[in-house]
């Protein structure tokens, strides 16, 4: 069972967090198994304050374990947060596997980013720099969770160093997966472009879209069915097919909003431990990753073999590998 939290971010709009293993426990002799099937369908409903003194939480989803939407529960004290933010096009599910370990010890809550997953899509929302940063600076102080690790995907790890570099006080560490702090520019925008124009949508089936993101799409070097997953997980069904859980109009109006600039000089602001992990074969190269661990005043380096942009996806034992020693070394500060 998945259990989904909502709470309010920038402008009000209606965000979905979720946490997909049970809470930590108490005693640590107690070793029962905390994994659930990733299904979203059996799912419990947390209705969380917002800093603006309503309650979210009205949708009327209910749990399919009890019938009725959960009570808030509190972590042990003593637990840990850790946060983990979702690239483009993604959605909290796609942590599920990393939240999962990490709540055998700590307490691990994804965000479904605005425009994404769950969360609320509103035509008119803003979807700039500071509307991102500003949901997962919200999203912390609604869900208690400060100050935690930070973990971050693609846009969501600049979303993380974007944060830890306005609100220390929130931030006790930075995993930053495979994301540049160089810019992008305008041609890879417009390539971006061109590549929504190309899919095939609607998808008759899952097994088209899994084919296609996995083997067909131009952008695949070579058969990746981690990939094919990836985006089998935000599709959703409709009259006519399988289509994307966003709005790609959206998506290129977030990603517009970074691929024209820089964004070193938030990395040196970034005052705690803070891990680069690329993968081999990812976008983020060794040079450029490198270089944003100098900059960094307490940074480190990995990277994960055989593992492309989707690091955590692609490899998910070897990102454990990667990020929990240095998990391990945040919390004994």
């Amino acid at each position: 069972m998945a259990r989904r939290i909502e709470v309010t971010g920038a402008g009000g709009v209606r965000l979905a967090a979720w946490e997909f293993g049970d809470p930590p426990k108490k005693d640590p002799t107690d070793k029962k198994d905390a994994r659930h099937p990733t299904d979203n369908r059996s799912e419990a409903l947390i209705p969380v304050q917002s800093t603006a003194g309503s309650t979210s939480g009205s949708t009327g989803e209910q749990s399919a374990e009890s019938g009725a939407p959960s009570e808030p529960t509190t972590a042990p004290e003593r637990t840990t947060g850790v946060f983990l933010l979702h690239g483009l096009m993604g959605r909290a599910s796609h942590w599920a596997s990393t939240a999962r370990w990490l709540s055998e010890r700590h307490r691990a809550i994804a965000l479904d980013q605005r425009g994404h997953g769950r969360s609320e899509k509103p035509p008119k929302a803003a979807f700039t720099r500071e509307a991102y940063v500003e949901d997962a600076e919200a999203a912390l102080e609604q869900l208690g969770l400060g100050p935690a690790v930070l973990i971050g995907h693609a846009m969501g790890a600049l979303t993380a160093w974007q944060l830890a570099a306005k609100r220390p006080d929130l931030v006790a560490g930075l995993i930053i997966c495979d994301m540049r702090a160089s810019a992008l520019g305008a041609a890879s925008q417009r390539e971006w472009a061109d590549w929504f124009e190309s899919w095939p949508v609607p998808f008759a089936t899952l097994a088209d879209v899994r084919k296609w993101f996995g083997e067909d799409d131009p952008w695949v070097e070579r058969p990746n069915a981690a990939r094919g997953e990836f985006y089998a997980e935000v599709m959703q069904e409709s009259p006519d097919g399988w289509r994307p859980v966003f709005e790609p109009e959206q998506m290129l109006k977030s990603r517009e909003t970074w691929v024209y600039d820089a964004h070193w000089e938030e990395l040196t602001q970034v005052r705690c431990p803070t891990l680069v992990v690329r993968g081999l074969d990812g976008e983020l190269g060794r040079a450029e990753a490198q270089e944003m661990v100098r900059v960094l005043p307490l940074g480190e380096y990995a990277e994960v073999t055989d593992a492309g942009h989707l690091v955590h996806y692609d490899q998910p034992q070897g990102w454990r590998a990667a990020i929990e020693p240095f998990l391990d070394g945040v919390l004994a500060r």
